[in-house]
């Protein structure tokens, strides 16, 4: 999954092998970014209805915070000695969020597929940070993913409230 990296100079008090696995950690987390911000493209494209100015501007937002999250992921990925994936291929390989075929959608259908996998991302998540803090010595990245996964708590909770939750 995560490409070990060609720099052996990387000294920052993880293992290597510790490295490696929160590389991976964060190679699954970037997957799931990746598929989640395809989807909120091609709902902001496509959402209709009485709501659809609220929605356009609501996904585009999320979106755009999605891009931002994205590659502060990747770059973390390279904080820790390693490379980032970057293609579409990897990240539908590596993602455990399931892609959207696209069509047309009602926009309560549209807002629950997003709660759904935002919501799946902070599960993953939380795992993750026991994973990194504990099992691989790494606070600096699991201070991250409480960050991430803060920001992800709030768009869920914006949706649940379009939804009415």
């Amino acid at each position: 999954m995560a490409t070990k990296s060609k720099n052996n100079n990387v000294k920052i008090g993880i293992t290597d092998e510790h490295r490696q696995d929160v590389a991976n950690e964060l190679q699954l987390l970037l997957a799931d970014e990746h598929v989640l911000y395809v989807k909120t493209r091609n709902f902001h494209w496509n959402v209709e209805g009485l709501e659809f100015g609220v929605l356009h501007k609501f996904f585009e937002e999320q979106y755009n915070l999605l891009a931002d999250w994205i590659d502060e992921i990747a770059e973390r990925i390279r904080y820790i000695g390693h490379y980032s994936t970057g293609s579409m291929y990897e990240f539908l390989q590596n993602t455990r969020l399931q892609e959207d075929n696209g069509g047309k959608l009602p926009a309560t259908q549209m807002l629950q597929k997003l709660l759904d996998d935002h919501q799946s991302i902070i599960r993953s998540i939380r795992e993750s940070i026991d994973k990194v803090q504990d099992k691989n010595d790494d606070v600096g990245t699991g201070d991250f993913l409480t960050e991430i996964l803060q920001k992800h708590e709030k768009i869920a909770w914006m949706i649940r409230a379009h939804l009415a939750q």
